[in-house]
């Protein structure tokens, strides 16, 4: 054998021995949970599938739909607790046998009840208000001056004027929406008219006091801006014949949620018999219409998951009847069941990972820039879409829950994986004979 002869014999036993090895190597590759040839047959199918995009958008959507509805029914939720409890209180402590004239003892005892941030008594009324411009019902609460720096939803919420020296100045503080209806501005005068007047041999004849604007407030609640008119105590105590006299002592507490404990102790407090009426109860109706219209959305919601879901079971159901010559081909060459399986459940579990980690994205961007989307829209549509009178609120609220979103997000991805589970059992229990004779 000459020189020649020898090199090539060398040269196929050496290309011999390397596909050995690159087969062995495949085989291996074959066997190993997750190998890098499942992951790159799992991605072209993939690119390939129309469905799969559709079956990402609908994840996409759905997600991102329920993150922002939460949020904005957390927003709502939130808003109104702190609207209505910011302006009315926690508790609500009122006489039973005989007036609360001896308000001033009562409240200052209450407000040294642990847990107590202020006690605050005031006299309320109805009235109608009128300025040369139109005329509206209000709500006319007498308060002390002293207290309305601590009525914080007032206080921190001036648009116009002060609350300084309130007693002495003889006006009122409106709302703002107030304001505009009666066209009315700081310093300008407003009348109020009430049926409980003096009392005369021929009943009770109504009573009108002209009174200045001193402050305006915007609380951003529609309701409250509209209807509420705070008078200092002594005033409004004259102007409704309740010489003395107050309606309630509301109480705030330090936590809104601590009511049921703190009872007794102002019960004892009181050191005269009480009715102790809370926030719970007077907006039980309203809070709980809220919530279950929120878990009502939620379920809803949870379909456009559910369908997106369904629709990665088709999609995968017809890659495998599509596919399933290159799955014979893939066992005949030492794949096994399992790895046939992976391949389809990274398939259709990455639609749902990457659709339902799309929507945790595009929900957060939307649920964070909810109100400036909303004035666009309405810019666009030259509508209202968020109307205050409406929903109460002058601007649409959102608060992020991370519980809700990682409870969303948890739901997507597992109705997701567990869509791939009847698609790749198929794909596994393919016969490669038959599949090859008929495919």
């Amino acid at each position: 054998m000459d020189i020649r002869t020898a090199v090539l014999a060398g040269w196929r036993r050496i290309r011999a021995g390397t596909g050995q090895v690159r087969n062995v190597a495949l085989r291996r590759g074959m066997r190993m949970p997750f190998a890098a040839f499942e992951w790159l047959i799992a991605a072209r199918y993939i690119r390939t599938r129309l469905i799969a995009l559709l079956s990402f958008l609908g994840i996409m959507l759905g997600v991102a739909t329920l993150i922002i509805v939460l949020s904005v029914m957390n927003g709502f939720r939130h808003e109104l607790l702190d609207k209505l409890v910011g302006i009315n209180g926690h508790i609500f402590v009122a006489a039973i046998d005989s007036p609360l004239t001896d308000y001033d003892e009562v409240s200052d005892r209450l407000s040294r009840v642990y847990g107590v941030r202020r006690a605050v008594p005031f006299l309320e009324g109805q009235a109608f208000a009128s300025s040369p411009y139109g005329g509206s019902g209000v709500l006319v609460r007498g308060v002390r001056g002293a207290d309305m720096p601590k009525i914080t939803s007032v206080a921190d919420n001036l648009r116009q004027g002060t609350l300084a020296g309130f007693d002495a100045s003889g006006g009122v503080a409106i709302g703002r929406r107030l304001a505009e209806a009666l066209g009315l501005q700081v310093g300008d005068t407003i009348s109020l008219l009430t049926p409980r007047g003096a009392s005369t041999p021929f009943g009770t004849t109504p009573r009108t006091k002209s009174v200045p604007v001193v402050a305006i407030f915007e609380i951003g609640m529609s309701e409250f801006d509209a209807t509420f008119v705070f008078m200092p105590l002594a005033d409004a105590q004259g102007f409704f014949n309740k010489d003395g006299d107050v309606t309630l002592i509301e109480i705030f507490l330090d936590d809104a949620d601590r009511v049921d404990e703190a009872r007794p102790a102002l019960e004892m407090a009181a050191e005269r018999p009480v009715l102790l009426t809370d926030w719970r109860q007077r907006n039980r109706t309203f809070f709980s219409a809220l919530e279950v219209e929120r878990n009502v959305m939620f379920l809803i919601l949870t379909l456009i998951v559910l369908v997106a879901s369904l629709n990665i079971i088709a999609g995968l159901v017809m890659l495998v009847k599509d596919k399933s010559s290159d799955i014979a081909i893939l066992r005949t060459m030492g794949a096994t069941r399992m790895a046939v399986m992976r391949i389809f459940v990274v398939t259709g579990a990455s639609i749902g990972i990457v659709g339902t980690f799309g929507g945790f994205l595009l929900g957060l961007a939307v649920t964070l820039n909810i109100e400036t989307i909303r004035q666009w829209l309405s810019r666009l549509t030259s509508t209202n879409i968020f109307p205050a009178e409406l929903y109460f609120l002058s601007k649409l609220p959102a608060e992020i829950d991370p519980t809700e979103v990682a409870t969303v997000v948890g739901l997507a991805m597992g109705l997701s994986l567990v869509a791939t589970l009847y698609p790749s059992w198929r794909a596994a229990r393919l016969d490669p004979v038959e599949a090859l004779r008929y495919g």
